[in-house]
């Protein structure tokens, strides 16, 4: 690294995530600023019926104000197991379990400003139950989907989430490598 940090400090402390803000100074003397959103991650989850069709959900989405077709996926508490979580919100969010549930990968969403990763699941093997939604998930509607159909949706501009984008790509670089 060409620099040093000299001051860092939390300037805002939130339920999602915090806000730090690092003063560094590079090998050259200038100085400068780095405000980071730092967040505990969470884990994506990708269930897969047995005739092979995608489970996403629709949900709203309070920034954009909008419902979204996405993978389900939650946030991590903190110091938990992203295994531990991926099992979670598949049931909570899809009702459904799974017998086995396999590490595709990781993302960094935003990493000009924000720590968080996202550790990617595949979900397989289901078996359908009831969901456990939290109180913001209520509207929350499940949907199958063939690949094909969600290559369209996303072709269209009907599925815009970037986690359920890179999860599907990493099931996809699966099925070619089968």
């Amino acid at each position: 690294m060409n620099y040093k940090v000299v001051e860092k400090k939390k300037i805002f402390e939130g339920v999602v995530f915090d806000i730090q803000v690092d003063k560094i100074i590079y090998d050259s003397g200038n100085e400068s600023v780095r405000e980071v959103v730092v967040h505990n991650g969470g884990a994506v989850v990708l269930p897969i019926t047995d005739e092979g069709k995608l489970i996403l959900v629709k949900q709203f989405r309070y920034p954009f104000q909008k419902f979204l077709i996405e993978a389900p996926a939650g946030k991590l508490e903190k110091d938990e197991d992203p295994y531990e979580c991926a099992t979670r919100e598949l049931t909570e969010e899809t009702g459904y379990t799974s017998a086995k549930i396999t590490k595709l990968g990781e993302i960094y969403t935003t990493p000009g400003f924000c720590d968080e990763i996202l550790h990617l699941y595949l979900a397989t093997d289901l078996t359908a139950g009831d969901h456990n939604r939290e109180e913001g998930e209520y509207g929350m509607e499940v949907f199958e989907y063939s690949i094909s159909e969600v290559d369209e949706m996303i072709k269209n501009g009907e599925i815009v989430d970037a986690k359920t984008i890179a999860i599907i790509y990493h099931y996809k670089n699966i099925l070619v490598n089968l």
